[in-house]
């Protein structure tokens, strides 16, 4: 017997070692803690060996000694590996020290032992009828077991606790363990009571490192995973279908069940059913999309089909399943968002980038078809939000939407450009110009409440380029409106070859200002200003530009571009600057001589009028009072308080102020009383427009006795004659300008002028 136990405990050391081999090879966390458990496993059984294999008293303590420090060894490693199996942590760094120092405490009595036998002693027994020593266990044993048996409850409870807390799929690997822990415990207590001679228990311990490598690295619960996939396809919101390998239905959910609207789990009827909803969906063996109509006849439904074969480990057909998503509502929300990101949100229509690209798209579908854009602007739209309120403004935008989209064809594209602009494309044949114009004529929007005419116009472009961008399209629509003159008249204009030539022309001069500053090709010309004596006291400095192409271009050419696109700012600048080098040039020559400069009101909006007046004639060292400040009523059409303390600074630093036009607006008198000007500039051409002379001479006298009361020159500019000379200075004007006298000349020639007129 003592041989059979010791083949068996031969047999259980190498079991061990190879399970703690084949543990470290795991890539699972747990693999190590499995080794080491192994490992401390093998020194107890090999005691045990020696025990029973031996006769010798020596051995046989040695082999005793080798058994009971062992389990110390074996308990250190089982607690290390619950905490990773169960993926527990000590309470504390204390208390996990107390554990290790309890263990080692233990094996030092054990040292001890030799000394003062306090631990155990072995008595010769006769088996097999050889001898054999048994041990006789003192309180040291004692003390060695209520610790191994303490640490091994604690292991038991960490067990139970998981069994109880962990979902049945991974309580299972917690039960198998518990079960086997328990096993081995009872053994070993039944060993002790029982006084048998040779240790069987480690037999137990042998085979539960064997077990825990199993059921820790190798089992997996495949029944209860199957039941709880099953569990899982059950409360899956997608329909799921299982057939066997011919193709027939042998289970179904309960989302499966109700959208083919199987009864009595009557599996079969779902191949039916899925047929003639989505056709042979089990000939495409791949995933694809399907949109069928549902129950209610009024709404469309989508699904999604993944159909999946599946084989045995020998690559036959086993059956397959099919799974079907109702992804109606995402479908739903997609589509809202594709609307929302395509649609003006306040009156549904294209947004300005997908109109663009509507219309595109449609001018590549239909190229043998002649189109035009429309860009319709609503004038004023502001004023509608300001006094009549936002509400009664957007209502305004969904009544344009309204009647943007009235009798439109499928061959015209429609949207909102942004604010209160749309767009419009639309066949050339389709486009009724006098129906619209009677519409335009008499536009109202009503709230219920509010009744408000619109003031709308249509600038057309009509296509010649289809590859054009449709931005520029719209943008040479937007153009055509500038044509427009009697806004109330006409609400529809066209782009056309002249204003093609003159947005070209615009382009083209303001792309070379600033080399035509650089190279001084714009430049001032001089128009020299009179006494009543006929002597040039002074003079308005106009700019003209001596193009190198185009030679002489009046200010008409140019002028009035830059005073769209604010480049009027650019040209005023350099007037200032030519004006100061001028006077600088002029001194020891003509010192009591002015220049006049002009100010546009756009200056005001861009740069620092007054600083950069005042940086110019201290640069060039020239006496304010020489280089006059000229403007226009309109300067003070917009924040008049601001451009009236501007003005007072220019007066009081020393430059003397001119208005210009006056009397050609109509606020003129009104701003007179608080305007800060030292002369008033008389354009004798707004009076010559009236047919009663007598009339216009009336004006005239009068302005001029206005300014004389108010301590203010006046100059009359715009005199071509004789007899408006004489007539102006029996009214007793003092300063005169205009062809009669001279043409704006250049600097050279100006000069000359003044020399021969001083002579």
């Amino acid at each position: 017997m003592r041989r059979l136990f010791s083949l068996i405990f031969i047999a259980v050391i190498l079991a061990l070692t190879i399970c703690a081999i084949l543990a470290k090879q795991s890539r699972k966390p747990v693999g190590r803690p499995v080794m080491i458990l192994d490992i401390a496993l093998i020194p107890p059984v090999l005691g045990n060996l020696i025990i029973v294999f031996s006769s010798d008293h020596l051995l046989s303590l040695i082999g005793c000694y080798m058994y009971y420090m062992g389990m110390n060894l074996v308990m250190a490693a089982l607690m290390n590996f619950i905490f990773e199996y169960c993926h527990c942590k000590w309470p504390n760094k204390t208390t996990m020290l107390v554990f290790y120092f309890l263990l080692l405490a233990d094996n030092l009595q054990y040292f001890m032992n030799p000394i003062f036998g306090q631990a155990f002693e072995v008595e010769c027994i006769t088996v097999d009828g050889f001898p054999y020593y048994r041990m006789i266990p003192h309180i040291g044993q004692i003390v060695h077991r209520v610790l191994d048996f303490s640490i091994l409850t604690v292991a038991i409870v960490i067990l139970i606790v998981r069994c109880i807390q962990t979902a049945r799929i991974f309580a299972e690997r917690y039960y198998a363990i518990l079960a086997v822990m328990l096993a081995s415990a009872v053994w070993q207590t039944s060993y002790m009571f029982s006084r048998a001679p040779i240790e069987r228990a480690m037999i137990g311990y042998g085979l539960f490192g064997v077990l825990i490598y199993y059921f820790a690295i190798i089992r997996r619960p495949t029944r209860l995973l199957d039941r709880m996939l099953a569990n899982v396809a059950s409360e899956m919101p997608e329909a799921m279908f299982f057939f066997d390998a011919n193709e027939r239905c042998i289970w179904a959910n309960t989302p499966g069940i109700e959208l083919v609207g199987i009864e009595d789990e009557n599996f079969f009827q779902a191949n039916t059913s899925l047929r003639e909803m989505f056709g042979e969906w089990g000939k495409n063996k791949a995933e694809w999309t399907s949109q069928q109509i549902g129950k209610n006849a009024d709404e469309i439904r989508h699904y999604r089909l993944q159909f999946q074969p599946i084989q045995d480990e020998k690559g036959r057909s086993a059956g397959s399943f099919l799974r079907i998503r109702d992804y109606t509502e995402e479908e739903k929300q997609r589509r809202r968002q594709m609307y929302n990101s395509t649609h003006d949100a306040l009156t549904g229509l294209y947004t300005r980038e997908y109109l663009f690209e509507r219309i595109q798209q449609k001018l590549r579908d239909n190229r043998q078809m002649p189109y035009q854009v429309v860009f319709i602007n609503v004038k004023n739209f502001k004023l509608v939000n300001d006094i009549f309120s936002k509400e009664f403004g957007d209502h305004a935008l969904r009544t344009i939407a309204k009647w943007v989209r009235t009798d439109q064809s499928e061959n015209c594209v429609y949207g909102r450009l942004g604010g209160d602009t749309f767009g419009v494309l639309v066949p050339v044949e389709e486009f009724n110009a006098a129906q619209l114009e009677e519409e335009l004529g008499h536009f109202v929007v009503d709230d219920g409440n509010l009744t408000y005419r619109l003031l709308i116009h249509l600038g057309v472009y009509k296509i010649v380029d289809k590859r054009l961008d449709v931005a520029v399209m719209f943008d040479r629509a937007h153009l055509a409106l500038s044509s427009i003159r009697d806004e109330y008249q006409t609400h529809i204009a066209y782009y056309d070859d002249e204003l093609r030539r003159k947005t070209l022309w615009a382009q083209q001069i303001s792309a070379q200002l600033y080399d035509a500053i650089q190279e001084r090709h714009l430049r001032p010309y001089l128009q020299p200003i009179v006494n009543t004596d006929g002597k040039v006291v002074g003079c308005e400095a106009l700019a003209r530009w001596i193009h190198p192409k185009e030679g002489f271009l009046s200010p008409g050419a140019f002028i009035p571009v830059f005073e769209r696109n604010g480049m009027i700012v650019e040209v005023d600048r350099h007037m200032w600057r030519c004006a100061c080098e001028i006077l600088a040039s002029w001194k020891g020559r003509f010192d009591e001589l002015f220049i006049s400069v002009n100010i546009s009101p756009k200056d005001f909006f861009f740069i620092d009028v007054l600083s950069e007046i005042k940086g110019l004639v201290k640069e060039y060292g020239v006496d304010p009072a020489r280089l006059r400040i000229e403007i226009t009523e309109t300067v003070m059409m917009n924040e008049a308080d601001d451009r009236m303390r501007i003005l007072s600074e220019f007066r009081k630093s020393g430059f003397i102020v001119e208005m210009d036009d006056f009397g050609s607006g109509y606020s003129s008198l009104n701003l007179l009383k608080d305007m800060p000007v030292d002369v008033l500039k008389i354009d004798m051409k707004f009076l010559s427009r009236s047919d009663n002379e007598n009339r216009s001479q009336t004006i005239v006298q009068n302005i001029i006795n206005l300014s004389d009361d108010l301590g203010i020159s006046a100059l009359t500019e715009g005199v071509e004659t004789e007899v408006q000379y004489k007539a102006l200075a029996q009214m007793r004007c003092k300063l005169f300008q205009g062809y009669y006298f001279a043409k704006p000349l250049p600097q050279e020639e100006f000069e000359s002028f003044c020399e021969r007129t001083s002579a």
